[in-house]
């Protein structure tokens, strides 16, 4: 009896926080109410923002309050292939279902239609055609459904790749989207298609919020590490390339690109920014290179295509120097900058509002316990979208919830300063808003003086050029000939050069630091720097090929990829540990 009552209060006492826990957004719901369901990569904080003030939007407009039941399956990568394993399960059956024949090779969530293959029948080229067709022809969830309304969050290649494979569609038709959404009642663009090369609304999806991505760091630990200027104080990284910095071996801390979608995407950059530093090294002017690109259809010279495919391999080399000086590679994005500020690790890559979240917070008797830089150069501002997802059950309130992220309302909570109207009730988000009219336009006065009126309620001053979005994207132009198909191949690469190799390429890099460096021992440094040549070299060129016609991989999937490169450089890197420790002799 004793064992009884005692199993009975531990009962309670575990299960109390679950009982008195207010439903998120909820509000005065009750059962009855509508429900929307909704996947994200978000962090609570943001759900619960969202979550409330769409709830309080949707009950003063429509009489109700809604309860956001978010599914929290992990990061964007992790979504992206539950997704598509839902949507194939429930597109199969319902063809099975309508007696839809389905040929061998069919592949209706391809991102481009099908092509006839030699030698394929039209009874079979047709079929596979038809399915193809069929998936983005229907959106009914009486035909097939993943049982999800909407895709809030993550990067834009990700829902650039959920448009394209049919598992999204648009909201409302082009010319029927709500009155203030995408310009305002003068017709100023409100969230531009793109801007600075990065595009922020497709078809299917509609950017939320802007990210940038960029280094923190914390300087008590760099001076401990003898990272310093000539005066003693810390030397701030500025530049991706000072994460290679051999004095921070041990001391990155890093983001799983294949778990993180934003943090590939800051992958992506530092490639892209090695491009521009060589291509500018050899000559070429921005003016030249905006020329050349524009026009790229028609060719490019000789000499600046080699400077472009040179500086990719400097970014590849690049990552591969984070990766060796990588002191862990983690699920979760929001873990670098609060292990950088504790001084568990000198630096990090990270996403911006991270960086800033935790430099302020941890501030303290006027002290940074954290820098955040953005590299000059180093990143363009990229979209964070939300997209309809096609099958919705409960369609018309996911476009209401869309229409309020999208809206001022919405917006107000990406950066709202809590305390002020429209804020956020816990704590400040930091993230950037997409709308124009939250930054300096001195083009639109209308919208300058709404910006204007917002700058004492926002927690950043979006005002600063440091911070304006709009000023930030505008200053650096996206090139993405140079690197947005590989977007993809660099998530997989990256993870077997730098994560799945992990422990050898840090054990060589250590050997090699050991011997003197890269210099004294140039043996060793070579076999490090290798990269593979099989089933394709793995150079711009090469890439790029390989991206648009896999036949090129050797009749390998990705993983099978992955698992040789795997190979490749735990062979190499074993080779160059060996190479620096004979030489060390």
């Amino acid at each position: 009896m004793k064992n009884a009552a005692v199993f009975l209060a531990a009962a309670l006492v575990c299960a109390l926080p679950f009982v008195l826990r207010p439903k998120a957004g909820s509000g005065d719901w009750k059962e009855g109410d509508p429900v929307l369901v909704v996947v994200s990569p978000h962090i609570a904080s943001i759900r619960d923002a969202f979550a409330r003030g769409f709830s309080d939007w949707h009950r003063a407009r429509y009489g109700s309050p809604v309860r956001v039941d978010w599914r929290n399956i992990g990061g964007t990568t992790e979504i992206m292939r539950y997704l598509k394993g839902e949507y194939s399960a429930a597109f199969r059956a319902w063809t099975r279902r309508e007696r839809l024949p389905w040929p061998a090779g069919a592949d209706p969530f391809a991102k481009r239609p099908p092509v006839r293959a030699e030698g394929e029948g039209e009874g079979d080229f047709s079929a596979r055609r038809a399915l193809w067709q069929r998936l983005r022809e229907t959106d009914d969830p009486a035909a097939f459904t993943s049982k999800i309304d909407v895709f809030f969050g993550g990067g834009s290649y990700d829902h650039g790749a959920a448009e394209a494979e049919g598992l999204t569609v648009a909201p409302w038709p082009d010319g029927e989207w709500p009155d203030g959404l995408l310009a305002d009642s003068d017709g100023v663009e409100m969230i531009p298609e793109s801007l600075g090369g990065e595009t922020w609304r497709g078809k299917a999806f509609c950017s939320a919020a802007l990210s940038g991505f960029g280094i923190c760091s914390n300087p008590d630990r760099l001076v401990a590490l003898g990272v310093t200027n000539a005066d003693g104080t810390a030397r701030i990284p500025t530049t991706w390339r000072d994460l290679a910095d051999p004095r921070l071996f041990r001391e990155v801390a890093v983001t799983d690109p294949t778990k993180s979608g934003s943090i590939a995407k800051a992958f992506e950059m530092i490639l892209h920014a090695a491009c521009r530093e060589r291509v500018l090294a050899s000559g070429w002017t921005p003016e030249d290179i905006s020329r050349l690109e524009r026009g790229a259809a028609g060719g490019v010279p000789e000499d600046y295509q080699a400077a472009v495919e040179a500086g990719w391999l400097d970014g590849i080399r690049l990552l591969q120097g984070i990766g060796a000086n990588a002191r862990y590679f983690t699920d979760a994005a929001g873990k670098p900058p609060v292990d950088v500020s504790a001084g568990d690790a000198a630096a990090g890559v990270c996403i911006d509002f991270y960086g800033r979240v935790q430099a302020e917070t941890t501030r303290f008797g006027g002290r940074d316990r954290l820098v955040y830089v953005t590299p000059k150069g180093g990143s363009s501002i990229s979209g964070d979208p939300i997209s309809l997802l096609r099958g919705s059950e409960r369609r018309e309130l996911a476009c209401r919830f869309v229409e309020f992220v999208l809206s001022e309302e919405g917006q107000t909570l990406w950066n709202g300063r809590p305390g002020t109207p429209g804020a956020p009730s816990g704590a400040a988000l930091r993230r950037l808003p997409v709308r124009r009219d939250f930054y300096p336009d001195p083009e639109h006065p209308a919208v300058d003086a709404r910006a204007r009126a917002r700058a004492g309620t926002t927690s950043d001053d979006l005002l600063d050029g440091a911070v304006d979005a709009y000023a930030l994207a505008s200053a650096f132009e996206y090139e993405p000939r140079w690197t947005a198909s590989h977007f993809a191949f660099l998530r997989s690469f990256v993870r077997a050069m730098c994560m799945d190799s992990g422990d050898e390429l840090r054990e060589a890099w250590g050997e090699i630091l050991a011997a003197g460096g890269p210099e004294a021992v140039p043996e060793a440094a070579a076999l490090l720097r290798r990269l593979p040549d099989a089933p394709f070299p793995v150079d711009w060129k090469h890439v790029t090929l390989a991206v648009r016609d896999p036949s090129l991989r050797g009749g390998l999937s990705d993983t099978d990829l992955q698992t040789e490169w795997t190979k490749f450089f735990r062979r190499s890197y074993l080779e160059a540990r060996d190479a620096a420790a004979r030489a060390a002799q």
